[in-house]
């Protein structure tokens, strides 16, 4: 899906930057599911849903790599999300917006869904719609960009999945003139794109779940 990401991120400006924090995923993994937590999954969720303009950076942090410790998530390579994404090449937005709610109840912080829906939703008017399906992802895009600086390993971006990878490149208006490098770590990909000296380090993160 990577290649009709600029076509949504022509339509609005993303994202000013938030406060960095250091992701820290043993503590993400124990509140998934705990009852006593302020960031068990199901509660950001549920605020997610109703009010996503007063998600933080902590619980869009939370809410995003959240998904890593979820057994339900929708794919891409999911035959759903490819019936999803035909729809969506062939501009039948009607289409998309009845498979991609359904995908989005099982699934709802999936930026791949998400901008499906954006688009759909632009594409028919429903500006209601639109609006709160962007506010979802501007809290994530937020959760992400609250991970690093991207300026070195240690403080790189981290993203999901390499689709969620090309999603911030778009945000960070990064562009097919960047040359990129790669580099194992023992639990990811680290992806080095650089222009003219100036480098950005993204992980693309492989948890042990």
């Amino acid at each position: 899906m990577k290649y009709y990401f600029f076509l949504l991120f022509m339509m609005f400006s993303v994202f000013g930057f938030s406060q960095k924090s250091k992701v820290d995923f043993k503590a993400i993994e124990k509140s998934f599911n705990n009852s006593d937590s302020p960031y068990k999954y199901e509660m950001l969720i549920f605020k997610y849903k109703g009010y996503p303009k007063s998600l933080d950076s902590i619980e869009s942090q939370y809410l995003y790599y959240g998904r890593n410790f979820r057994t339900d998530k929708v794919t891409t390579s999911d035959e759903a999300f490819a019936s999803l994404a035909e729809a969506f090449k062939q501009n039948n937005f009607e289409e998309c917006i009845k498979q991609g709610k359904t995908l989005y109840d099982k699934d709802p912080t999936n930026l791949d869904i998400l901008l499906i829906l954006l688009r759909a939703y632009d594409s028919v008017k429903d500006g209601n719609n639109f609006m709160h399906h962007l506010s979802q992802f501007r809290s994530l895009a937020d959760g992400i960009k609250s991970s690093g600086d991207g300026k070195s390993e240690k403080t790189a971006y981290l993203v999901n999945s390499v689709g969620d990878e090309y999603i911030l490149l778009n945000i960070l208006n990064i562009g097919k003139d960047y040359t990129r490098g790669s580099k194992p770590s023992k639990d990811g990909m680290f992806d080095v794109w650089e222009k003219e000296g100036q480098k950005i380090y993204i992980k693309v993160l492989y948890l042990d779940i």
